[in-house]
C-alpha cells in the first residue's frame, strides 16, 4: 500500500468510521456486537476481539476495530510483525488509537472460510489445506504458536490456502484444533465428499461444532484429573 493512501485511509478512519462507530463487549467468550457502522463502511464480520470493516473506495484493505475493553490489540501487531510478509497471511499497514478505539488497518484477504465451502458445497482443494499447513510452520519458525486455527479462520482464496486469524498466535498453551481438522478432511472430505461435493446444512455444522467443543472439554478435564 502506498504511504499517500495509507495516510489517506488513516485520515478517514478517524474522520468517519471511528466516530459514528458502536461496537462493544458483552461477554469475553462472545464475538462483539456492532450496533452500527457510518454510511460508506461495511462489517465484514465480528471476532472474540474486534469487528472487521471497510470501505467502499479502499476495496483491497480492511480496518479491525477492537472493541473497548477487549485486549488484543498489542499481541496482534506483534505477530503481525513477527510474520513480515508471507502469501498465507495478511500484512498490518499500521496499527493506531483514536478517542479510545485501538484497530489495525490490513491487507484485506478475498476467499471462502472452510467452514463456508462446506455450507455451500464449494470444493476444498487439498493443496489448500498444505498451503495452510506450510503457512502454520512458517509462523513457528519466526517464534509463534499458532492456535484457534479452526475452519472459520483459514480461508481458500483462488485455490490457495490463507490464514485469517493470527490474534492468538502468541499463545503458550498447545492447540490441536488444525490437526484435529486436517484429520477430519482426510477421513471424512476426502473420501466422501472431494469428488462430489455438496452443501452440509448449517445445523449439521453446528451440531459438529458442539459436539468437537464438548469432546475437547472432556479430554481437557480427563488429562487434568
Amino acid at each position: 500500500m502506498e504511504e499517500k493512501e495509507l495516510q489517506e485511509l488513516i485520515a478517514l478512519t478517524k474522520r468517519s468510521l471511528l466516530p459514528g462507530l458502536e461496537i462493544y463487549s458483552v461477554n469475553t467468550g462472545d464475538p462483539v456486537r456492532v450496533n452500527s457502522a457510518p454510511e460508506d463502511w461495511k462489517l465484514l464480520g465480528a471476532g472474540n476481539y474486534a469487528g472487521v470493516f471497510a470501505h467502499r473506495d479502499y476495496p483491497d484493505t480492511v480496518v479491525k476495530v477492537y472493541a473497548p475493553g477487549r485486549e488484543g490489540w498489542e499481541s496482534e501487531s506483534e505477530v503481525y510483525r513477527k510474520l513480515g510478509v508471507h502469501p498465507a497471511y495478511s500484512t498490518c499497514y499500521y496499527a493506531g488509537e483514536h478517542d479510545g478505539y485501538y484497530y489495525l488497518i490490513l491487507k484485506r484477504l478475498k476467499g471462502k472460510t472452510l467452514y463456508q465451502c462446506l455450507i455451500e458445497g464449494v470444493p476444498i482443494p487439498k493443496s489448500a489445506i498444505d498451503d495452510i499447513d506450510g503457512a502454520l510452520e512458517y509462523a513457528r519458525s519466526r517464534g509463534l504458536n499458532p492456535h484457534d486455527v479452526h475452519g472459520k479462520n483459514v480461508m481458500v482464496s483462488d485455490g490457495r490456502g490463507v490464514v485469517v486469524d493470527i490474534s492468538d498466535f502468541l499463545k503458550d498453551e498447545s492447540c490441536t484444533m488444525w490437526d484435529d481438522l486436517k484429520r477430519a478432511y482426510n477421513r471424512i472430505y476426502m473420501p466422501f465428499l472431494s469428488r462430489n461435493p455438496v452443501p452440509v446444512p448449517e445445523w449439521v455444522m453446528n451440531g459438529v461444532r458442539k459436539g468437537y467443543r464438548f469432546m475437547r472439554h472432556s479430554s481437557v478435564l480427563g488429562r487434568s484429573s
